[in-house]
């Protein structure tokens, strides 16, 4: 039986972007990596040639009452570029209103120092794989 495709999540911003991936039974969610905007085209390229994405979900910015911000318009560019260079990849939005928030509680609570946790890009790819493992709490695993 080939294993099932995985599920990604992006959690974007503008000077590094967190990629986390799904296990192929679509429970748990593993950091990847940060990266910039050329090195996340190039790590999800490789994926794409394994065939091994089911699912790229990417973090979208509301402000408390769903309204949208300044960082909307950049992550819909995003969106629009990355369905152009990926266009046979599903691609979903997930509110992403506290993912960073917990990402760091989830840092702070694994024990690791401050120095540890400070390191640039380590909150990124926390807060894509909190991104990814709400999304795999609640999505139907059958198929």
């Amino acid at each position: 039986m080939k294993p099932k495709k995985r599920v990604v999540a992006i959690d974007y911003g503008t000077k590094r972007i967190g990629l986390a991936k799904s296990d192929p039974l679509w429970l748990f969610a593993q950091p990847v990596g940060t990266f910039d905007r050329a090195g996340l085209s190039e790590a999800l390229a490789t994926m794409v040639k394994q065939d091994d994405i089911a699912l790229v979900l990417v973090g979208y910015p509301l402000s408390d009452g769903d309204e949208t911000n300044a960082m909307t318009g950049v992550v819909d560019r995003f969106l629009e570029e990355l369905r152009a260079e990926f266009p046979l990849l599903p691609i979903e939005t997930v509110d992403e209103h506290h993912s960073s928030r917990s990402a760091r509680q989830i840092l702070i609570a694994s024990g690791r120092s401050r120095k540890e946790r400070q390191q640039k890009g380590r909150l990124d790819s926390a807060a894509a794989c909190v991104l990814l493992s709400e999304y795999l709490e609640h999505c139907d695993r059958i198929g």
